[in-house]
């Protein structure tokens, strides 16, 4: 259920409007982290209390078993190994398995909109759009702050720091080890460490070197038989159209 902006009382005629999920009263970043030392034995049980959705919940880095739902413990003969697993509307589901792999692993939601809170879904999708001088005009007739965004994805939210309304939720996403991460609501991250002595938030995984990708050069595309052509040029027209 979800409450208009600025106010505190749910709205019970807007159960299909997009609504606002938390893990434990928490949207990401605010999320806390899940910290596990390597070799710990990891047990995670998710309990859903929406009224209209059902949630699945995807763990990346991991395989683990579904070994209770909210009607008990699930025999090992019939335990599922998955890498998400769907909680229903008044569900539990509990997973198990072995933190063998170190890093920062994403747990969320995979409803495409359950990790975005409350964006609104009456606008159309303005990634690609080039808006050229549309924000100029609408600033000088209309509204002096306006700027179009979403036309390269909604991470600037992150990092413009703009005013929200009291007892909203927007999401605004984060700065990560690499760039934005313009995700917010049903996320939170599992972070293991070998070596720490706490399950204190151990900020952002180390990559070991030669771990991570990095652009190539020409002469290593080249190398591994990929032909490199020129970089296509800004006002490049479309190879083709659909009339």
């Amino acid at each position: 259920m979800s409450s208009d902006t600025g106010t505190s009382r749910p709205n019970p005629n807007e159960m299909t409007d997009f609504n606002i999920f938390t893990f434990n009263a928490k949207i990401f970043p605010a999320t806390e982290p899940m910290v596990a030392k390597l070799g710990d034995r990891v047990r995670i049980r998710i309990a859903s209390v929406a009224a209209m959705s059902h949630h699945p919940i995807h763990l990346h880095g991991y395989q683990f078993r579904v070994t209770e739902t909210d009607g008990g413990q699930i025999p090992e003969s019939a335990q599922q190994v998955e890498t998400t697993v769907l909680t229903a509307i008044g569900q539990s589901r509990t997973f198990d398995f072995v933190a063998d792999q170190p890093g920062d692993w994403p747990m969320h939601c995979h409803m495409t909109h359950h990790v975005m809170t409350q964006m609104g879904d009456k606008f159309p999708n303005t990634i690609g759009v080039q808006p050229g001088k549309l924000d100029e005009k609408i600033r000088a007739s209309l509204l002096p702050g306006y700027m179009t965004m979403g036309t390269n994805g909604m991470g600037e939210m992150a990092e413009m720091h703009m005013k929200v309304p009291r007892n909203s939720l927007p999401m605004i996403g984060a700065p990560g080890p690499f760039d934005v991460i313009d995700m917010s609501g049903l996320l939170t991250l599992l972070k293991v460490r070998e070596g720490i002595t706490s399950y204190d938030d151990p900020g952002w995984y180390q990559h070991p070197p030669g771990t991570v990708a990095t652009v190539a050069a020409n002469d290593e595309m080249q190398r591994d038989g990929v032909k490199v052509g020129p970089p296509p040029s800004p006002n490049r027209k479309p190879d083709h159209h659909h009339g």
